[in-house]
């Protein structure tokens, strides 16, 4: 079974082993030289790991001057510098690269992947009392429903045997997956071969099993529920096979579960509500948890 480590020094090593593989000593050549990009990196994944702020991860490393000497900093740098740099870091092409070290750990060179399970989940954005949302349901005629306009929703294919993140898109919810499914798959595609992609109703359609199976190589697995109910036989070749096929010699299907396990394991440790204001820090703050979940998982 997967788990993910409590140990911040342990996430700290790892967390500066990645940011050397994946990204440059210096942004500049006319940089202060103050501190390096990977020893920075190293201090946003241990805000995500102590569910802190900019601020909060400045005292942390001041109260703990053993854990600021394995990341060998001579001095803790000021918040405003790890925000900064989390706007040159946290951009998509630095995240893939980051991705790749802590999937090229934990799967090894090979990386295939034997099944993939595709799913979304979605974040709070603020820190929202429980308690209250209860309340408002309850109102005078006990009908009264809570509506929130937007949240943070983050795509995520996970590998059904360690819950490693191969691959994530963050976006702005509410919004339907029916669209969702060829990014993330060919997202995931770019760290590993998967032989197997399983996905819920949500994802129905016979363009996905084709790009899937044709173009992509990678078998798909998606219940064939889209549209109204009828006695009819869906229409398309993939999509009749997964209504007469799909329970009964597809029984690998089950692990499609996983998805939900590894969105548990992330919310369970690192939270559900984020702290950012905007769309954009929003995003970058979803991809810097993802990085920071394949980090502390052990297998």
């Amino acid at each position: 079974m997967s788990s993910l480590t409590k140990s911040p020094r342990y996430v700290a090593r790892r967390a500066l082993a990645a940011g050397r593989s994946a990204l440059r000593c210096y942004a500049h050549k006319y940089s202060p030289k103050k501190y390096t990009q990977p020893q920075l990196f190293a201090c946003l994944v241990l805000k995500v790991f102590f569910k802190t702020d900019y601020r909060g991860i400045v005292i942390f490393l001041e109260d703990l001057p053993d854990l600021a000497a394995v990341l060998g900093l001579r001095q803790v740098p000021h918040w405003t510098t790890l925000q900064k740099a989390s706007h040159r870091l946290l951009v998509r092409r630095r995240v893939r690269r980051l991705l790749a070290f802590a999937i090229g750990r934990l799967l090894g060179p090979r990386r295939r992947v034997k099944r993939a399970a595709l799913d979304s989940s979605g974040f709070e954005c603020g820190h929202t009392s429980h308690y209250y949302a209860r309340r408002r349901t309850k109102g005078a005629n006990g009908k009264e429903k809570v509506r929130y306009r937007r949240y943070a929703k983050l795509e995520a294919a996970f590998d059904c045997q360690t819950h490693l993140i191969l691959g994530a898109i963050p976006r702005r919810g509410p919004a339907v997956d029916t669209d969702r499914f060829v990014p993330l798959l060919d997202e995931a595609l770019l760290q590993v071969r998967i032989l197997a992609a399983l996905a819920d109703a949500g994802y129905d359609s016979e363009a996905h099993h084709r790009h899937a199976r044709e173009r992509r190589g990678v078998q798909s697995f998606i219940p064939a529920e889209a549209g109204r109910p009828s006695v009819k036989p869906p229409v398309g070749r993939y999509r009749r096979q997964m209504k007469q096929r799909l329970d009964k010699d597809y029984g690998s299907y089950g692990q499609r579960w996983q998805a939900e396990t590894g969105f548990s394991m992330i919310k369970r440790r690192l939270g559900s509500a984020l702290g950012g204001r905007s769309y954009q820090s929003r995003c970058r703050e979803l991809l810097l948890w993802v990085v920071t979940y394949n980090l502390m998982l052990e297998y």
